[in-house]
């Protein structure tokens, strides 16, 4: 079993159910021995993540290119009762940018006054 990536950033690329990948920049957190990464609800990834959870991170740039060699994973939704742990995880990892993130998130899903949740924490574990 090879381990997770560890940097910033890391490409997230998840898979079309025609198998076509897409890759994503994100921020990953380390927790244990899974990536916790923070999206919205509504992204690409986690709908393609609905169908299939394969998927494989490497190390990254801001800009998506890789730094390193890509590790295959398996992704899932972090249980509610877990979400706190991942969240503290993405606080440690990134401070006040994922604080201030956080905070202007939701009171920008306030402002527009829109149902259901805005965000999904994805945790990836190695394959």
């Amino acid at each position: 079993m090879t381990a997770l990536p560890r940097s910033e950033y890391v490409s997230l690329t998840t898979f079309r159910r025609t198998g076509a990948p897409v890759a994503t920049p994100v921020w990953a957190a380390t927790d244990g021995e899974r990536l916790v990464v923070w999206t919205r609800a509504d992204s690409g990834k986690v709908k393609r993540l609905r169908h299939t959870s394969r998927v494989t991170v490497a190390p990254c740039d801001v800009r998506g290119r890789t730094t390193g060699p890509a590790v295959d994973g398996v992704a899932g939704f972090v249980a509610p009762a877990d979400q706190a742990q991942a969240l503290a995880a993405l606080r440690r990892d990134y401070g006040l940018k994922f604080t201030l993130g956080n905070a202007t998130s939701r009171l920008w899903h306030r402002l527009l006054r829109r149902e259901g949740e805005r965000h999904e924490l994805i945790s990836i574990r190695p394959a």
